[in-house]
């Protein structure tokens, strides 16, 4: 007995979608790479990258001069130091919906009353000049970073204790944190004579500089507190939705001041590095825009501003892109004018890219953009 004809056709017909979507599928599951979250950023960091290996002479090199590693690639590291410890800070900020502008003056803080502390006086040694801190250095640092600690307690208590909106809490200490420093120094630079201080912000440890070890234990502590714990997931849930997660029985007021704590520690941490570099205390511009480019950063790492998703790794790599894109514009001879354009059209983009309008428009361009299904 044959089939109608009728059938066969509405058999082919109908296999004929599943199969195109088989093969969809197919060509999607070949490239999971490109909807992994960290592909963009990487992305980004590599064409920069490209170009700097085509436009600047010798970018790759590196060499070995007094038994550290010199290069431009170990110079971009090293810069990025304080802007990776302050984006990993902003980024558990970002990821409860919250925001911190006051992460420069927190910079500024902590730097200054490091370096007050620690100052430097010029003694004679059996004939040899040296000079001596004012105060003993881990007395000097444990008062700067418990001054960074402070900042943090101080925003988390008004966002978290009295219930103000983040950007309004964290502005006041902006204004107010710089203008304290500025109080401290009566507006002049603090000059540190002090050696072993120098270490923290340029020493160097097997041939590397001392600064990356210290974002490397500071990424891999917060990295292990998140991923072994249950911190991560409150955090995340605090960030989906808050009033969902204190019904739950999370304490997210708790939650909260710590996030903001810590990223005053982390702030406070990038402050001691940069005045121990520039071997002084300058409260006017040490820290100054520090928080926009922190924010750059993680949200150029994929974490979103809506709060949630967040990932340190991103972060990481968005700081390394700022630097990066500061680094190739220098090297290119451009205004400095340029980074700051190119940075506002980035901010853009990433704005942009997040609303839901414009992934609502998106999907209805690119039905299969993501697993084929619209999603």
């Amino acid at each position: 007995m044959h089939k109608p004809v009728g059938d066969a056709g509405s058999a082919t017909l109908t296999a004929a979608p599943a199969a195109a979507a088989r093969g969809g599928k197919s060509i999607q599951s070949n490239l999971p790479m490109l909807h992994h979250p960290l592909f963009r950023p990487l992305a980004a960091l590599a064409i920069l990258l490209l170009i700097d290996l085509f436009m600047v002479p010798g970018f790759f090199h590196l060499e070995i001069k007094d038994g550290h590693l010199y290069g431009s690639l170990i110079d971009i590291a090293n810069r990025a130091a304080p802007l990776i410890l302050a984006a990993i800070g902003m980024t558990l900020v970002i990821a409860t919906r919250g925001i911190d502008i006051s992460v420069g003056a927190t910079v500024a803080i902590s730097g200054t009353v490091a370096a007050m502390l620690v100052g430097g006086t010029m003694v004679m040694n059996n004939g040899v000049p040296e000079y001596v801190a004012n105060t003993p250095m881990w007395i000097a640092l444990a008062v700067a970073m418990g001054t960074a600690l402070l900042c943090g307690a101080w925003n988390g208590a008004l966002v978290a204790g009295l219930g103000l909106q983040p950007i309004v809490a964290t502005l006041i200490l902006m204004v107010a944190g710089r203008g304290l420093a500025q109080l401290f120094t009566d507006g002049q630079i603090i000059t540190v004579y002090y050696q072993p201080f120098f270490f923290l912000g340029s020493g160097y440890l097997l041939g590397l500089p001392f600064s990356l070890f210290i974002v490397a234990a500071v990424f891999i502590v917060t990295a292990l507190l998140l991923r072994k714990t249950a911190l991560g997931l409150f955090i995340q849930s605090v960030g989906i939705n808050p009033v969902a997660a204190r019904l739950a029985g999370l304490k997210t007021a708790v939650l909260i001041f710590f996030v903001y704590v810590f990223c005053s520690a982390c702030a406070g941490l990038a402050g001691l590095m940069i005045t121990s570099n520039i071997k002084s205390a300058d409260a006017n511009n040490a820290g100054l825009l520090l928080e926009l480019d922190a924010i750059l950063a993680v949200t150029l790492g994929g974490t979103s501003l809506a709060g949630g998703k967040f990932s340190l790794a991103g972060s990481v790599i968005g700081a390394l892109i700022i630097q990066t894109l500061t680094y190739t514009i220098y090297s290119l001879g451009l205004p400095p004018e340029v980074n700051m354009v190119v940075k506002s059209v980035v901010v853009f983009v990433i704005c942009v890219s997040q609303s839901a309008e414009f992934k609502t428009m998106w999907r209805r361009a690119f039905p299969g953009a993501r697993g084929g299904n619209g999603k």
